[in-house]
């Protein structure tokens, strides 16, 4: 009897260390938001919060959030590496006055963004949609972003503005309505690698897809591959930098640039930039070419320059094969 009396006390105090040693703010690998949810819950799947702010306090580094139904979820700041998957429903992030998602992690960390409607709202002066200031690297997949139009240097779809080296990846997305629909522009020694497919960038205030290497020396690469960068009030795709900048290199495949501004469907503005374009159309826009004060615009023979106001040189300053 003394044995089994010694075993069950000893069983009972073993459970009572268990449920002390457990914190109250354990956090889970997945967690879940919904349109009705509640941020005091624990964002399990039957007890859900409301807002991503409030899901990701509680999903652990690496974990994942997920939407069981449409909701507007709110604008969040992001620190570690992170999935926000919603691609099944509308999951909407209204931004207005603010950043719509803001992503400042540590150098190693990995951020996915699936299957978001980033909205300022028509008037809204949304900051940027999504902000990105360090970090190993960020997807966006299956998004929209839209209506940001703050003052410069934000009203950016997305401002990629590392201040280390840093990766983009943007696939099947969305982005009209911004200032710059893209805006790629490392601080410091930051660098960027940018991968921008199967997407659409178009009707924006000043550039579709906008890299600036003024203000850093780490210097960018940049894909943009079976994308439309029309429709943009000051030019589809654009390189500006200064005297000393880091090399900035853009490779553009099976890419429309139609119907932008002045400033060209294509342009590549100071020392140490080179666009390179092949298999693509560039049309209907006010100029098709602008190589300006060091640029290089470089054009393989599989190109469709022609039907702009002024196609500019063509091919541009380079031919290739």
């Amino acid at each position: 009897m003394k044995i089994l009396s010694y075993l069950l006390s000893s069983l009972l105090l073993a459970l009572a260390m268990a449920v002390f040693a457990t914190p109250a703010s354990a956090q889970a690998t997945r967690t879940w938001v919904s349109g009705v949810g509640d941020d005091v819950n624990p964002c399990s799947r039957t007890a859900p919060c409301k807002t991503f702010a409030g899901a990701i306090s509680k999903t652990a580094a690496g974990g994942e959030i997920n939407c069981i139904d449409p909701g507007a979820f709110g604008a969040v700041t992001i620190t570690k590496s992170i999935t926000i998957a919603c691609e099944d429903v509308e999951a909407g992030v209204l931004n207005s006055g603010v950043n719509g998602i803001i992503v400042n992690a540590a150098a190693t960390d990995v951020i996915v963004l699936r299957g978001l409607d980033i909205d300022s709202a028509t008037g809204g002066l949304g900051s940027n949609g999504v902000r990105f200031l360090a970090g190993a690297a960020l997807f966006i997949e299956d998004c929209v972003i839209r209506d940001n139009v703050a003052a410069a240097p934000n009203g950016m779809g997305i401002n990629f503005a590392p201040s280390g080296a840093a990766e983009l990846y943007v696939n099947n997305t969305t982005i009209t309505g911004n200032n710059d629909g893209i805006h790629v522009q490392p601080t410091g020694a930051g660098s960027a690698k940018v991968v921008i497919e199967n997407s659409s960038i178009e009707n924006n205030n000043l550039a579709g897809v906008k890299a600036d290497g003024s203000g850093s020396s780490g210097g960018m690469n940049i894909t943009v591959v079976n994308s439309n960068v029309s429709g943009n009030t000051n030019s589809g795709v654009s390189l500006f930098n200064t005297a000393g900048g880091a090399a900035i290199n853009i490779m553009l495949d099976r890419v429309i640039a139609a119907n932008n501004g002045a400033n060209g469907g294509l342009r590549a503005d100071g020392p140490n930039t080179v666009l390179r374009v092949g298999n693509s159309t560039v049309a209907g826009n006010v100029t098709g070419t602008v190589a300006a004060n060091g640029g290089v615009i470089s054009s393989y023979g599989t190109n469709e320059i022609n039907g702009n106001t002024s196609d500019g040189p063509n091919p541009p300053t380079t031919p290739l094969k």
